[in-house]
């Protein structure tokens, strides 16, 4: 069933219902994961003239040496259909030495290509030798319904260009980036972030966690906010509606579209609090907690691939390779790295399940109706219809 356009501006969920409670952790100052320090992060959107190309790309760089000096990572997998390369690296070292590129479904080749075409023109030698070792990192959900997949319109100099141009300021969000022509929960999905800060047992010392979603699975009648069962609440009004006026129940695309292929969830969780490889699985475990409250079961034909990375620790990588050779790889060397104690984590848990929570709100709030390949025609969460849901709840911290 189809929503009425909303009257109001597109704004995030904490602008649009103020007194939302999403957790007992405050949000950065960005409210995104930019806030992490390092982080940066580019979008573009990619239309064509005719409507039926709308996709894009979206660039997070975890640390302006990332080529040089590796962050702890740590996967996990909800559901697997879907597509993160560079994963078996991560899983075999605990490291990451790769911008991660989030994209649509058949654009990972030329993500991954672009990573490798501005490597090459950052990091080969005079000679021109490529001695060097690095696995691209480019996750991707599909957006074949509303994007004509079959143009192939991210092409490697989108990656170059979002790579070059990736900065701190607070990440677009919605209809924008890999997100661009994506769908969640009945709505139109796309790009969102949020993050927390968290104390540490130093005095005046703090820890910032956030996350970043493409968010593009699920079905409008699983749509919780903040717990209240948002998407029933539009269904079960439009079919009562209907009923009155003897009319047939409008049709929700959103929700057909998922009929045949659904969709998927990439979720990043980024901190700069000190957790080596193990604890950042962990981590990436909770991003789930948050996406069950809004309403993501892991459906068979979904990809809920979640890549967790901390920036505390600096691990040198390109030490050993064709043109380099720094350390002796048959003689064993220490480093020394600070670690989290795991007694002390449990506000590092919390506050990742509410980030993710609150980013893929972001993304439904943010994202505007779109008519797409095809003439197909998503529409946006309706804000005024939200808040009037919300305030009937007397929601309220």
């Amino acid at each position: 069933m189809s929503v009425s356009h909303s009257t109001s501006p597109r704004a995030r969920l904490r602008d649009v219902v103020p007194s939302v409670f999403l957790g007992s952790w405050p949000p950065g100052p960005k409210n995104g994961i930019t806030d992490v320090p390092g982080v940066r992060v580019h979008t573009q959107s990619i239309h064509s003239d005719d409507g039926n190309v709308n996709t894009g790309v979206t660039t997070i760089i975890p640390r302006d040496e990332w080529f040089h000096k590796a962050c702890h990572a740590g996967l996990f997998r909800f559901n697997g259909s879907g597509e993160m390369t560079g994963s078996h690296w991560i899983e075999e070292t605990g490291l990451l030495h790769s911008p991660i590129i989030l994209t649509n479904s058949f654009a990972v080749g030329p993500a991954y290509t672009g990573i490798y075409q501005h490597a090459l023109q950052e990091h080969t030698g005079e000679d021109g030798e490529v001695g060097w070792f690095l696995l691209p990192v480019v996750g991707e959900t599909f957006d074949g319904y509303l994007n004509d997949l079959g143009v192939f319109a991210v092409t490697p100099e989108h990656i170059v260009q979002g790579l070059e141009k990736a900065s701190s300021d607070p990440v677009q969000e919605g209809n924008t980036g890999g997100g661009t022509g994506m769908i969640c929960q009945g709505f139109k999905g796309g790009t969102g972030t949020s993050s927390r800060v968290i104390p540490a047992a130093t005095e005046g010392k703090t820890y910032t966690v956030a996350a970043l979603v493409q968010a593009n699975y699920g079905r409008q009648h699983h749509l919780r906010i903040s717990g209240v069962p948002v998407g029933r609440i539009i269904a079960d009004e439009a079919a009562k509606k209907a009923a009155a006026a003897k009319t047939e129940i409008p049709r929700n695309e959103a929700d057909e579209s998922k009929e045949t292929k659904d969709g998927s969830i990439i979720i990043i969780p980024a901190t700069d609090a000190p957790l080596h490889p193990t604890q950042l699985q962990r981590l990436a475990k909770r991003a789930t907690v948050g996406l069950a409250r809004v309403g993501g079961y892991g459906h068979n034909p979904s990809g809920d691939i979640f890549l967790a990375f901390s920036t505390a620790n600096e691990i040198p990588v390109q030490t050993v390779n064709s043109n380099v050779r720094k350390v002796d790889p048959f003689r064993l060397a220490s480093r020394s790295i600070e670690t989290v104690d795991d007694q002390t984590i449990n506000a590092l848990f919390e506050a990742t399940a509410d980030a993710t929570e609150e980013a893929i709100y972001n993304a439904l709030c943010m994202a505007e109706t779109m008519v797409g390949n095809r003439g197909h025609c998503i529409e946006a969460l309706p804000l005024d219809k939200l808040r009037e849901i919300m305030d009937k709840y007397h929601y309220s911290a």
